[in-house]
């Protein structure tokens, strides 16, 4: 498999995965055009798209799914309570492009399997993606409030992680943001920040060699140096020396990764 984080941040997410028979999307939270000119950093194009998977029905998830399959005739997969709460919000896609994928449950698509978990999340049923391929597997995990045990378990071992890591809460508490908001985004329900994300990846990882993309980051409470620093010191603290096995990676909510091979 190769995959690139597209854009990721405050104002809209998506990631190309691909193997040599498949080409997908794991969101598309930009307009066509803006989608159109992500994938063409890494030379691909929507019209190679063969999938694209819902994570959850806030806008910088989905703002570019109805244009998208209603362009391409790309199929779009999300669970149930997922649809109905698209409903409205991407307009009218054709019956025979709208797929259902349950939570916790596996599709496979030639030698590619796709694996579905629940996150905690302020959304109507917000679920992620594991994917899989001989023996290798890519996890993608953008927005939870928390990272219970049970999603430790299905994301534990993996290559590669595109993992969230949204505020620093230092900035966060001293921020303009009203209180509301802000309790929100602390609670079970919101966003990860730097220091729990390396909590939580330093129980997952295992001894060989590991990406982690350091995703979502907040415009507003958060940095990329301030976030690789805060996940290096955690990781180290846990045991974890970054560089030996396991390599940070940033990623930008105007530009994509460089396409690399999981």
């Amino acid at each position: 498999m190769r995959f690139s984080v597209l854009a990721s941040g405050s104002t809209g997410n998506a990631i190309f995965i691909e193997n040599d028979e498949h080409r997908f999307l794991v969101d598309a939270g930009f307009s066509g055009k803006k989608m159109e000119a992500l994938l063409s950093g890494i030379d691909r194009s929507l019209a190679q798209i063969d999938g694209i998977f819902v994570t959850h029905e806030h806008s910088d998830h989905i703002k570019g799914i109805g244009v998208i399959a209603r362009k391409h005739g790309i199929p779009i997969y999300a669970n149930e309570k997922t649809w109905r709460a698209m409903d409205g919000l991407v307009g009218n896609i054709p019956l025979d492009q709208q797929f259902q994928f349950d939570m916790e449950t596996v599709k496979s698509f030639g030698s590619i399997d796709i694996q579905s978990f629940a996150v905690s999340h302020d959304a109507a049923d917000p679920m992620f993606y594991i994917f899989h391929e001989n023996e290798r597997k890519l996890v993608v995990i953008t927005d939870t409030g928390y990272v219970s045990d049970r999603m430790k378990g299905f994301i534990r071992g993996a290559d590669a992680f595109v993992f969230e890591s949204n505020h620093d809460v230092g900035m966060l508490q001293m921020g303009r943001y009203p209180w509301s908001i802000k309790r929100r985004i602390l609670s079970d329900v919101g966003h990860v920040s730097n220091e729990d994300a390396a909590i939580a990846m330093s129980e997952v990882v295992e001894e060989k060699e590991t990406r982690i993309y350091l995703s979502h980051l907040s415009k507003d409470n958060n940095m990329k140096d301030l976030a690789r620093m805060s996940v290096s010191q955690t990781l180290e603290t846990c045991g974890i020396r970054p560089g030996e096995f396991v390599h940070l990676f940033d990623t930008d909510a105007e530009k994509p990764t460089e396409l690399v091979e999981v």
